[in-house]
């Protein structure tokens, strides 16, 4: 049985369709119970791809980053939570969470929210006119301020984890942590990265590996591998 911490990113690179994401998903089998479909495949079929891969049992993050006014956060997650996906995620501004619980009602789909890329450094933050201050310490800041607007859990980078776990507000809540790459692999456009086995020891519930999986000769064996090295 294939251990729900591992999350495949199903976002080909170069054919960002839901029928590469099909043939993926054929590959690992049963070697992976968890996915993530981005942004990237939902023009190319992410939703039907998501039934697919629930119809299979298999469990579905939706990786959307929804960020809009509350009316629209709103009904684009009450739409999206007839579904039946696991994890959506937005943007961790509070008005956005809070629209997005809102937007969840009863359905069991738990709100993620994105504190800081993990694709973006101080420079990239300078760029976009973030406030001053060390990634770290906003990334804590934003978490905090997300779950105590009712976010089920946080998109934070591994190099974050152990923080955010500490504050008393993150008590129950998950940590999902992507730019994880096995030791060797390349980093890609990841600046805030660690192995799987890092991740988990600093507090993740979940780590989101995509390239060194699917781009791997055998993908099915590079997920037994992350899963033998996480134990």
């Amino acid at each position: 049985m294939s251990d729900p911490r591992l999350i495949v990113a199903l976002d080909p690179p170069n054919v960002p369709h839901a029928l590469a994401g099909e043939a993926m998903a054929d590959r690992l089998g049963g070697a992976v119970s968890f996915y993530k479909i981005g942004l990237g495949m939902l023009t190319g079929g992410g939703l039907a791809l998501a039934m697919e891969l629930k119809g299979r049992g298999k469990r579905v993050f939706l990786d959307m980053k929804l960020f809009d006014i509350g009316a629209t956060v709103e009904a684009a997650v009450s739409g999206l939570a007839g579904f039946d996906l696991d994890f959506l995620t937005v943007h961790g501004d509070p008005s956005v969470v809070r629209a997005a619980a809102r937007g969840r009602g009863a359905s069991g789909m738990k709100i993620l929210a994105v504190t800081i890329l993990t694709s973006s450094d101080r420079g990239d933050l300078d760029e976009a006119m973030i406030r001053e201050g060390d990634v770290p310490d906003i990334v804590l800041e934003r978490a905090r301020r997300a779950l105590e607007a009712g976010a089920d859990g946080v998109i934070a980078s591994p190099l974050e984890a152990a923080a955010i776990r500490a504050l008393p507000v993150a008590s129950g809540k998950l940590i999902v942590c992507p730019g994880v790459r096995p030791a060797g692999a390349a980093t890609g456009d990841q600046k805030r990265i660690a192995t799987p086995a890092a991740a988990l020891a600093a507090g993740a519930d979940h780590i989101v590996v995509g390239r060194p999986v699917t781009e791997a000769v055998d993908p099915a064996e590079a997920a037994r591998a992350i899963l033998r090295e996480i134990g």
